[in-house]
Order: structure tokens, then sequence, then C-alpha cells
């Protein structure tokens, strides 16, 4: 769940793969660090050194985790999968971090899972009645149960009938003996890569985001697409396409805030459609101003568009401390409203007397922004407009990313200038729907194809959400059985 104090929605996961390169797990651990703001809580690596299997998981950074020359030394082979974690179904617990590995009668598979599934528990269910025995509670272990009892032959078609039994959201590597298979759900809501190392003998990598080719000096190749399965082997690569052809539903928020901003998602570099985000927002709801400041750092691209369209200078009139990692458990109300200072301070000589213009991707809570408002305005400030460059967030998302239950989104239970009242801003305003499909894709929203998925801010779920539904019909069960 989101921390008490937290504003803005968490990350999904990050998935990595190698393979025929040498040092395959150091060039995964390279990988994960590149892919580490979608996700902080825990990492793994599973390698493979034509014979064994071998795999490190810890919680924590990648950095701490596989920094260690030890732990290195301990995942040898020419391929490898990785895979960052925030937990969005199941615990922050050891048994829940991935890559998930099992043994099967094919030999071994590991499996990295980047979305949710929303009838994961209407599966597991099923798959515990068959005598299924779950080792963890992440949604990610359904797919190896379905593999485990699929009558098909060979690990590919395995692996096909058991996502054809899953409903939602993934993008997935898996390695098993003899491949590298990457698969993309029919949506393609989730992104995934595939990229390719200089190296005569053929090295290839499978990736969330184009950042994490670039750390490791591999070259873009292609997106893998939507209801696509490749299967990298000695032989070369394999495309397999199982279902018929969907509408694409890509996340909208890897474009507000979820990707890094230097990479290039869906052909599209994430830096400029921030700042033409910004702009749209500029034009959308101008107010007079004299200084732009970006809330650190996601508003950062999407403030410089806003400042260069509207005229208005742009600052950095909030500093972040990079050096803090997870909020410590504050012990008192006054220290833990003091939490914020740890991540932000206000630049005092920028703002004193000024009317200010804060930019930030989304505003999920209101915790967050309040506490900022309150900072700024103590710095001096002699105005503070908020300015958000997504549309206001009125429904979870049941596909990887980690919100709160919608009666806890701000936007779900009050009108923007009660939210302006709330968060203590002198005025508030989102980009419109419209206005951000302009940014993202240059057309407004099409209400009857949509080009992306964007529930969290229309409650328009492309995908049915089976767990949802069967657990709203037991909650209304138990109310009528309750009753005189």
């Amino acid at each position: 769940m989101i921390g008490r104090d937290e504003d803005h929605l968490r990350e999904e996961c990050g998935v990595f793969g190698v393979w025929n390169a040498a040092d395959a797990a150091a060039l995964t651990a390279l990988g994960l660090h590149a892919l580490q703001h979608r996700g902080q809580e825990a990492a793994g690596i599973v390698s493979f050194d034509g014979a064994h299997f071998h795999s490190h998981k810890a919680l924590g950074l990648v950095g701490d985790i596989f920094s260690d020359a030890r732990v290195m030394a301990r995942l040898p082979g020419r391929a490898a999968i990785g895979h960052v974690r925030y937990a969005t179904t199941g615990d922050t617990v050891l048994r829940n971090v991935q890559p998930l590995y099992a043994d099967f009668e094919f030999g071994g598979l590991a499996v990295g899972h980047n979305g949710n599934l929303t009838n994961a528990h209407a599966l597991r269910r099923a798959l515990v009645r068959r005598g299924c025995l779950f080792q963890s509670t992440t949604d990610s272990e359904v797919f190896v149960h379905l593999i485990a009892i699929s009558l098909y032959g060979t690990v590919v078609d395995r692996l096909i009938d058991a996502l054809k039994q899953v409903q939602g959201a993934y993008s997935l590597v898996a390695l098993t003996n003899d491949s590298l298979i990457g698969a993309r759900d029919p949506f393609g809501v989730r992104p995934l890569i595939l990229g390719r190392l200089p190296q005569k003998d053929g090295a290839w990598v499978l990736a969330s985001e184009t950042c994490a080719l670039d750390i490791v000096g591999a070259q873009f190749v292609r997106d893998v697409e939507p209801g696509e399965i490749v299967v990298v082997e000695q032989a070369g690569i394999r495309s397999i396409k199982p279902w018929a052809k969907q509408a694409r539903r890509f996340c909208i928020f890897e474009h507000i805030y979820f990707a890094r901003p230097d990479s290039i998602v869906e052909g599209t570099p994430v830096y400029q459609v921030r700042k033409r985000i910004g702009a749209e927002l500029a034009r959308e709801a101008p107010v007079a101003a004299d200084i732009v400041v970006p809330v650190p750092d996601s508003g950062v691209p999407a403030a410089m568009g806003f400042a260069a369209e509207a005229g208005v200078p742009f600052e950095f009139g909030i500093i972040r401390n990079h050096y803090v990692g997870r909020t410590f458990i504050e012990p008192t109300d006054q220290i833990r409203h003091l939490g914020v200072k740890l991540k932000h301070s206000a630049n005092r000589a920028l703002l004193e007397g000024k009317r200010v213009v804060l930019v930030d991707d989304s505003i999920v809570r209101g915790t967050t922004s309040r506490k900022i408002v309150e900072m700024v305005r103590a710095a001096g400030a002699r105005e503070v407009h908020m300015r958000v460059s997504s549309p206001p967030t009125t429904h979870s998302c049941f596909y990887g990313i980690d919100t709160p239950e919608r009666e806890e989104l701000l936007a779900a239970r009050h009108d923007v200038a009660a939210m302006a009242r709330i968060i203590g801003a002198d005025s508030l305003a989102f980009i419109s729907i419209d206005g951000l499909y302009r940014a993202v894709s240059g057309a407004p929203r099409d209400a009857r194809h949509p080009a992306f998925c964007d529930a969290c801010f229309t409650g328009d779920y492309p995908i049915p959400l089976t767990d949802q539904a069967d657990q709203a019909n037991d909650r209304q069960l138990s109310l009528l059985a309750e009753r005189p």
C-alpha cells in the first residue's frame, strides 16, 4: 500500500532479461539499477549456467543487494532474468520477491512479472482445490501453477495455455533451460521492449524501458507487441501471436510519471511528452504568477513546458534531498508532520514575496500536496497556485499500479474547488483528459475507442475485473445473510 504521507502513485515493477552474454547476471543487475524507479522494495536475479539455475533475492535496493562480488559470483551463466518490485499484491516479504523459480519435468523455469492479474484470486481458489500448494501471496505465482498443470508438451505451449487463462495486465520475462521468453498481455497495458547487445554471438535483452538498454550498451530493436510472445533461443528469435488482435490500451500514466524521463515509450520520448503536457496545462489553466516551480523530481519536465508556454520564469523553488530513502517511522504527530522536509526544502530566497505556480504530476490523497503548499507559504510566497499534469485520479488501478482504495482518493470524494481548499492552494487545476491525449498523441480522447488505458481518470476499465466483481458479490451475500 501507499504510505500514509505519500501523494504519488507507486510504480508497478520492472523486468529485465539477458540471453547469450558473458556476465549475464552483472548485466541484469545494471539493467535493474536503471529500472530502480519502478520498484524499490525488493529485487532478485535468476541465472542459468547451462546446467543449473542460480538465484539471489532480497529486500532493498538493487545497489545494496548486488554490489557484493561474492553475491555476483554465485550467479554464473550466459543467461539471466531480474525483477524490481513494489508490492501491488502480496506482502513485502522475501517469499514474494521475484523472479519466482520452479523445477518441472521439462527443466527449470524462472518468471518475473510486471502488472496485476484481475482474476488471480479466482484462479488461485481453483488451483488450490486441485491440490496446488502456493509458496507466496503474489498473483504472479498463478503463472507457475498453471504452467505446471498444463497438458501441453513444450514450455512455450504450456506458457500460452497459462496466459490464455489469466486476465489482467502483464509484461513478463521467463528463463528456461534453452530460452529467454518475453510476453505482453493482448492490450499491451504494461511496457516490454527487445534490445540487442553489439556482440558477434547475438546477445539479446528484454526490458521494461529503453533506459535499461542504455546502461548496458544495448541497441533498441523494437517494442514487444501487445499479445506477442517472443522466444529467444540458440537458433534465433521466434514471435508467436496466439490471440486475436485487440486495440492497444497502453497505460497513459507511463507517459505522465512512471517511465524514466530519458526512456522512449511506445516510440515517444517521455521527456518531450511531459513538456508538452505542461504546455497544454498552461494553455488550459493560465494564472498570473511570478515563477513556476516544479515539485521535484517528477514535476520538472511538465513545469518546464508550463513555464515556456506561459512566459513565466522556471525556478527550482523546492530542493529535493536525494539522500533520503524511506521515511523513517516517526514516533509523534509533530515529527510526522515534519517528515516532508526530509525529502523537500523550500528555497526561501526565490519564493519570498512571489506568486508561485507549483507543478506536480498527480494528487492522490492530498497529504503531501498540503504540506508542500504549507512549506512554500511558510517560505514567504504571496500566492500559491497548484497545477497538476494529470487529470484527477478518481478510480483505483487494478492493472499493476499501487493505488489506495477509491474512498481514499481525494478526487473521488471532492470537486476541484474543495480539493484546493483542502491542500491550501489559492487555486488548483488539472489537465483535462482531452488535453492529456493531445499532448501524448496529438488528438483528443475518442470515447468509443480510447488509445490508452486511462481507467484511473475515467473508470473505463478495458480488462474485466473478475476478482473485484466476485468480492462485491461475496459482500452482498454476506449482507443478505446478516439480515433477520
